[in-house]
């Protein structure tokens, strides 16, 4: 009886019981957040370029379908009309030849809101389009906000 006993004691534990210890599992979570703290900021900014990107290009599609509305109508959409004028058609418009934007929708801004439309512009500009940008706010100007005016 005494044989058996050691033997227990002595016995090395199974491959399946062995595992990480918790000072190997806390330095794999450390290296992980030091990698994801050096590594992060630079991947939302390349993402925060990209939808400022996008608005601008968008801007500058919805400005080549206003101009389009403009030499069919003789007219930009009036502020009650808004950028809705290009893809329906307004009441009182007799030679309308939209929609003047494809997929039949006016595209929202990458962060998901309505583009501003200004008639007429600043700068005695006719018109301009601008994008609240990620804070939702009218900023003028500034990060992640686009703006267009012909």
């Amino acid at each position: 009886m005494l044989r058996i006993a050691r033997t227990r004691l002595q016995r090395r534990p199974r491959r399946s019981q062995r595992g990480f210890t918790l000072v190997e599992i806390l330095v794999v979570l450390t290296i992980i957040g030091l990698v994801m703290g050096l590594i992060g900021p630079q991947v939302f900014n390349v993402l925060g370029d990209a939808r400022g990107k996008t608005a601008k290009i968008q801007i500058q599609t919805l400005g080549s379908a206003l101009d389009v509305f403009y030499v069919d109508t003789g007219r930009y959409p009036t502020p009650d009309e808004g950028l809705a004028a290009l893809v329906q058609r307004p009441a009182d418009v007799d030679t309308w030849n939209g929609p003047y934007v494809k997929g039949g929708r006016v595209p929202k801004d990458p962060w998901g809101r309505a583009y501003v439309y200004r008639v007429p512009g600043r700068d005695d500009e006719p018109y301009e389009i601008s994008s609240l940008g990620p804070s939702g706010r009218s900023t003028g100007e500034g990060a992640g906000t686009a703006a267009a005016s012909q």
